[in-house]
């Protein structure tokens, strides 16, 4: 049978955001697939360019809606590396639970997704009313249950109220024996285990070799963590285990997502039994960055999130460049789902969390004669809006 392209993409019901695709397939079986980006990109680094560190990190906090952590982490690690910038021990604590907290609310989130996209709806709606209790400690603490606007330079933006550290720890031991029972309904169901076990098989030369991060790299066999690897914040003062599975299939990824959840609400019940006696302030005050550069790093949920900042001494970067996890995970797809079903190549892709806004880059159009050809989305933009006026009269 010859070989015919299946295209999944731009829009698709598996995925979230603009992305496209290329299956090229014999019959049945997947024989390569390639990608195409830009669809949806939004100039973060460019704009982090024309404003305050401040700002910067609320721009940044807007790249990806489920790590409005990871990134300002990454990003004020970049900064204050600049100038070498201690922060008070508090804020470290505050900084982990909040990093964790958006683990367990990621991991839920996609185990949720992972359930609705094969049809297991049960799952799906767990996982979802579960992950509430993890937005509420997020209001809680920030007074939001989206971009929680608590990273600064030199510390967080606000401290967590002593008084409400037995109610937020009251709903961790809630959230953990709900997960337990997520986890025991997973890991006993036939179904789930025959539909996921052996599909998607990320090896772990293959998982080197194209650099995967987080739980894509540690399902496996890499044991990869930056939390571990190179701690900030006071990931250095508590206590956890990193997860490792050796299969590299999509059941695999499942369940490091699944016990890292654990992992996390163990770090957050440390943290908050150490903010009743860690006393002092929640940030130092920087006043200025001097001219330098500086790097970042922080495990976001789907893997290592890096920012690089160069300052002139101003109070804006010159320079923002961010690299995150789903940039380097994407392409393991060229690996994992080579010579399997097109059926399952779909839940392969999703199988590595990805996030499509977070790898976003501009892209180069050149016209017929292949020549570069620049396009004004503005004057395109009236031009279509115009046409749509006029139709409508």
């Amino acid at each position: 049978m010859d070989k015919n392209v299946i295209p999944v993409g731009p829009y698709h019901p598996l995925l979230e955001e603009a992305e496209y695709f290329t299956l090229q397939v014999d019959g049945e079986t997947v024989v390569d697939i390639d990608l195409e980006i830009g669809w949806m990109h939004r100039g973060h680094e460019f704009i982090s360019e024309s404003k305050t560190f401040t700002q910067s990190l609320y721009l940044v906090e807007r790249i990806c809606g489920i790590c409005s952590t990871s990134h300002p982490l990454a990003a004020v690690h970049a900064m204050e590396d600049v100038d070498n910038i201690e922060i008070p021990l508090r804020a470290r604590y505050i900084r982990t639970l909040v990093g964790e907290l958006e683990r367990i609310h990621s991991h839920l989130l996609w185990l949720g997704l992972a359930g609705h996209f094969i049809g297991y709806d049960t799952l799906w709606m767990w996982a979802w009313k579960y992950r509430e209790p993890v937005l509420q400690m997020f209001e809680i603490i920030s007074g939001n249950r989206n971009h929680y606007g608590m990273m600064r330079v030199g510390g967080v933006a606000k401290d967590v109220d002593p008084d409400k550290i037995k109610s937020l720890l009251d709903i961790m031991d809630e959230i953990e024996k709900k997960i337990q029972m997520i986890a025991k309904a997973a890991n006993d169901d036939p179904v789930l285990k025959s539909r996921l076990k052996g599909v998607g098989v990320l090896t772990k030369k293959d998982a080197v070799d194209f650099c995967a991060v987080g739980p894509t790299a540690r399902a496996s066999g890499v044991s990869v963590d930056v939390r571990k690897d190179e701690p900030t914040d006071a990931y250095d003062l508590v206590d956890f285990k990193i997860i490792v599975t050796e299969n590299g299939d999509v059941f695999d990824k499942t369940v490091v997502r699944l016990l890292e959840t654990f992992e996390s609400i163990k770090i957050c019940k440390q943290c908050l039994e150490k903010l009743k006696t860690v006393n002092g302030g929640i940030r130092n005050n920087v006043k200025e960055i001097s001219a330098g550069e500086g790097i970042g790093r922080y495990e976001a949920p789907r893997g290592e999130v890096f920012h690089y900042v160069r300052t002139d001494g101003t109070n804006r970067p010159v320079r923002h460049k961010v690299r995150a996890p789903s940039y380097v995970n994407i392409p393991t797809f060229k690996a994992s789902c080579k010579g399997i079903p097109v059926a399952d190549a779909l839940i392969t892709l999703a199988a590595v969390d990805p996030c499509y806004c977070c790898t976003e880059r501009s892209i180069k159009i050149r016209d017929k004669n292949n020549e570069p050809y620049q396009l004004d989305l503005m004057k395109l933009s009236r031009e279509k809006t115009e046409q749509i006026r006029r139709q409508m009269k």
